[in-house]
């Protein structure tokens, strides 16, 4: 059953309606299915679980992981309940006082010998055999859900605690907070516990507190975005940039004061574009590798507004927070027995990391931390507002350009849609699943990437098949350089089979040159190969098959396909994929099970192949893929929108020199990959 507002104001919220009562509603609404599934207050929150292949635990796990499931589930449902408890002490769902059973449960999980005990990092480190010095383990991540729902509650759960119990919680918390962690987003799991023991006078050990701060401070890159490990994604913003904020409250902003200052300088400058990365809706991309949290990636704007003095304005803050909200909750796949799916809309195991299990996806109640705020706060009292898009001129695309972590947003005025183009990607070339998660072309808010991969076609990604192998396999790009943008246009490589033991050269690669039109991208690319016979495709996205029409066209020389339809929830959709210079065919391929919205799609892919080991052959592939989510047809003008494209070379492959594409607005665009070899970044 999917969530109906019944309080709402289109006065106050013009775009969505929603109110903090209507949140209210929402947060009742996830809590009341999780709770439809416990039977008394004696029970964990261990919930139904169809997925077993790819979550935790496994048939083969050890005990400390059954005693994790439990814990994350206890710690990710009180996210929802916290707020809701301070709001309504005495909220009742199936037969249970909400308040009492968090009280009693916590305990639970803390002491030694009951049987939902969760185990310290202690136990867990003796049951450990794995010899490694550094183990850490998944409680330690609940642990700062735990604290941080504390804290939410503390009049009605942690202040009525007797001493005794307070400090059996502390020492659990305290042996998480002074023992390894994960060298990443984790390090601030314990500065929160640390932060809350000292909060509450207990003792701790500040050098280990400055040392996690320290780190966490140095991987800012900038532009309000912190290096998670290796890659870039929401983390940096239902993370670093809202633990920090909690973290600045209850202790920075006293004991480390210039750590602290620079945490909310790093947080107002991610509101200067953050925004952004949202579309008109108020939609969040499906991008990075822990989807299943949905909406959870607009905590941050709620961390902004816990700093001093945040930058974000509330009113376009809770535009964007209920636009996100409403794009899952309103949907009537997003619950399974009562639980949000392992997934993004439905379930959708593609998505699914072996780290997560059943209780996982309740981590996107970060979401609902915002609740927190009283009534008379300015998000919930300002009118809302869409704030850059107010600004476009028709058919006007905002660009935004992101160094720091590689990131590109256009937000398209004729459609509404945010299109994301990401760098500084490097995955394992067996890892499919990470490289779908981070290094597609371009991400699209209202076309979620499909996990197709047959016939040596995936969506939003070039595939190369070396044709002269005895069994020929489609290869996909593992690696991602970025360059940035330059007039209009941005630059990137793409590299197939990327391994730092092999040099580049010997290794296929597509120089990656994109730029934004009306309704979508154009992209002019220029292969770098060293090895033919070779098939090259390019996927478009993934299309909701729910019955559609197909419709094929030619105009100046260029191919086009056009798709109508409709997606699960039964809105239009339509997409058109043109291909120009480069390709010789465009053709399609039906799927099942690939994309996260529909049971069936398909795949628009164009194909061409180079012959010659060493021939001068067309260098560049020359495309588009524009979408809208309405049937009335794209202009001629949008689907075959260029009027020539020069090339410096006599024999117009495109090997050398400036390619320039004219289009028939007026506007011009000149792609030339002289001296990205000099700036290449990872």
């Amino acid at each position: 059953m999917k969530f109906t507002p019944t309080k709402t104001d289109y006065e106050l919220s013009p775009y969505t309606g929603l109110t903090r009562d209507s949140w209210i509603e929402a947060a009742e609404y996830l809590l009341s299915g999780i709770f439809g599934n416990i039977k008394s207050i004696e029970d964990p929150v261990v919930m139904p679980r169809y997925e077993t292949e790819v979550t935790y635990p496994s048939k083969d796990a050890p005990m400390w992981r059954y005693k994790a499931e439990i814990f994350e589930g206890l710690c990710r449902s009180f996210f929802i309940s916290a707020p809701l408890i301070h709001i309504n002490p005495d909220l009742v769902l199936n037969g249970i006082n909400v308040r009492d059973y968090y009280k009693k449960q916590v305990l639970y999980a803390v002491t030694k010998g009951e049987k939902n005990y969760v185990l310290n990092y202690s136990d867990m480190k003796e049951l450990d055999k794995s010899g490694n010095p550094c183990a850490c383990f998944q409680q330690t991540v609940e642990t700062a859900a735990l604290v941080i729902c504390l804290w939410l509650s503390k009049d009605e759960i942690w202040e009525t605690y007797t001493k005794e119990e307070k400090d059996r919680i502390a020492a659990f918390l305290s042996d998480f907070a002074h023992s390894n962690t994960v060298p990443q987003n984790w390090r601030l799991f314990n500065m929160l516990d640390l932060a809350f023991l000292n909060m509450y006078g207990y003792e701790i050990d500040e050098d280990i507190m400055r040392d996690h701060a320290q780190n966490i401070l140095n991987y800012y890159v900038g532009q309000g975005w912190y290096r998670d490990g290796q890659s870039f994604d929401y983390y940096s913003c239902w993370a670093f940039n809202m633990y920090t904020a909690i973290w600045n409250q209850w202790y920075g902003y006293e004991k480390e004061p210039y750590i602290a200052k620079k945490f909310e300088e790093n947080s107002n400058e991610l509101m200067k574009t953050y925004p952004l990365f949202f579309d008109r809706d108020g939609f969040t991309n499906m991008w990075g590798r822990s989807g299943i949290y949905r909406n959870a990636a607009t905590s941050s704007f709620d961390g902004n507004l816990l700093m001093n003095n945040p930058a974000i304005d509330p009113g376009l803050a809770r535009r964007i927070c209920s636009g996100s909200l409403l794009q899952f909750l309103s949907r009537d796949d997003f619950l399974w027995e009562g639980v949000p799916t392992l997934g993004f809309y439905g379930p959708f195991v593609p998505l699914v990391q072996p780290y997560s299990c059943a209780e996982s996806p309740m981590w996107l109640a970060k979401a609902l931390l915002c609740l927190h705020l009283p009534a008379d706060h300015p998000f919930w009292t300002s009118k809302e507002n869409i704030g850059p898009w107010e600004d476009l001129k028709e058919n006007e695309t905002l660009v935004t350009t992101l160094d720091g972590p590689g990131l590109c947003m256009a937000n398209h005025e004729a459609n509404g849609i945010t299109e994301l183009r990401t760098g500084k990607m490097v995955k394992d070339k067996t890892d499919l699943h990470g490289i779908w998660n981070y290094g597609k072309l371009v991400y699209n808010t209202k076309f979620p990437w499909d996990s197709v991969n047959k016939d040596g076609v995936q969506s939003q990604q070039y595939v190369v098949t070396y044709l002269d192998e005895e069994h020929p396999v489609g290869i996909t790009p593992n690696a991602c350089f970025w360059h940035g943008e330059k007039d209009g246009v941005l630059y990137r490589r793409h590299f197939f089979e990327y391994e730092t033991q092999t040099e580049t050269h010997w290794r296929t690669a597509i120089n990656i040159a994109d730029f934004a039109v009306a309704y979508g991208i154009m992209r002019a690319d220029k292969i770098r190969m060293f090895r033919r016979p070779i098939r090259i495709t390019l996927g478009a996205f993934g299309f909701p098959d729910n019955g559609t029409e197909v419709i094929k066209k030619e105009k100046d020389g260029f191919k086009a396909v056009i798709l109508k339809g409709h997606d699960h929830t039964g809105k239009e959709k339509q997409l058109a994929f043109t291909i120009m210079d480069g390709w010789d065919n465009i053709d399609l391929i039906h799927s099942k099970n690939t994309n996260p919205d529909s049971e069936n799609s398909i795949i628009l892919y164009a194909d061409t192949k180079r012959e010659k080991q060493y021939g001068y052959e067309p260098y560049f592939l020359i495309s588009q893929v524009i979408t809208k989510e309405s049937l009335e047809d794209f202009a001629d003008d949008d689907i075959f929108p260029v009027k020539a494209i020069e090339y410096t070379d006599p024999q117009k492959c495109g090997g050398y020199g400036p390619v320039t594409i004219l289009l028939k607005n007026g506007d011009s665009k000149v792609i030339d990959f002289e001296g990205i070899e000099g700036n290449l970044q990872l």
